[in-house]
């Protein structure tokens, strides 16, 4: 397995740094609208979609969306506001879960929620990417995400006791999200004294880096809430050692709306 998943990584790195950092314009939508449309594939699964057919429909709707949103790029604020909101409601059903089965409207009603995950953060990277600064920005949500992750790991680890979603996700503690947001502030505490950020400033940027690290908790525990309900372990094996598309990237799709937002709402970048 270890195996698997290095080289895996090792192929998928380069492809990643290539699409981020090389593509532009309408090269860069499409690089990250393949991501959003393998992990609609994935996502009609979890939706209890079993059929190919079905799975690979859902999939052409979303392709679509995905082509009217960069054709009416005046929807992206409402879509990030409706996608803030989404992530409030995420919360109330993961916490309230097994519960909250009953107000997810069935198979289309949980067609729709994977709408809202993945549309918006398509719209999200596109954004950051024509801003200043637009590579290092995704840099940093996704530093964020990861460092979050990374240290969460090791300090539930060593550390882990109190379950922070024992219905969802019975490995994850309070511990371990403490411990994933004092690495994820810890970092943003660094680069704002390298950079010589303003008292103000600082404190603004650590709080923004702490509900982003907060949301992309509950973007991973959204993807496990679903893959319980449905009996499934990994959304796909389309990457192997690692999982599905939407393994890798459950956390980034409630992250980098927020941070999208928080960025426009601090003058970072027009719409």
């Amino acid at each position: 397995m270890l195996k698997q998943r290095i080289i895996t990584a090792a192929i998928l790195l380069p492809i990643a740094l290539i699409g981020f950092f090389l593509l532009e314009g309408l090269a860069f939508a499409l690089f990250i609208g393949v991501v959003v449309v393998l992990g609609a594939w994935e996502w009609a699964r979890l939706a209890g979609m079993s059929g190919q057919v079905a799975r690979v429909g859902y999939s052409v709707v979303v392709a679509l969306l995905l082509v009217l949103l960069y054709q009416l790029p005046v929807l992206a604020p409402w879509l990030l506001s409706l996608s803030v909101m989404w992530w409030l409601v995420a919360t109330a059903l993961v916490l309230s879960y097994p519960d909250s089965q009953r107000h997810w409207g069935g198979r289309f009603g949980s067609l729709l929620i994977g709408l809202l995950i993945l549309l918006p953060a398509w719209q999200a990277l596109v954004l950051l990417k024509h801003w200043p600064q637009g590579n290092w920005l995704i840099v940093a949500v996704m530093v964020l995400v990861w460092a979050a992750d990374i240290g969460a790991y090791f300090s539930g680890k060593a550390l882990g006791r109190r379950k922070l979603a024992p219905q969802v996700s019975p490995g994850k503690s309070w511990e371990g999200l403490i411990g994933g947001l004092i690495t994820s502030l810890l970092i943003t505490l660094l680069v704002g004294l390298y950079h010589g950020w303003s008292p103000r400033g600082l404190t603004l940027a650590l709080l923004g880096a702490a509900l982003v690290v907060v949301i992309s908790v509950v973007g991973d525990l959204t993807e496990s809430m679903f893959k319980r309900s449905s009996g499934i372990k990994d959304s796909s094996q389309l990457l192997p050692g690692h999982g599905g598309v939407m393994d890798r990237i459950d956390s980034l799709t409630a992250a980098v709306p927020l941070f999208t937002v928080l960025l426009w709402l601090a003058g970072w970048g027009p719409w």
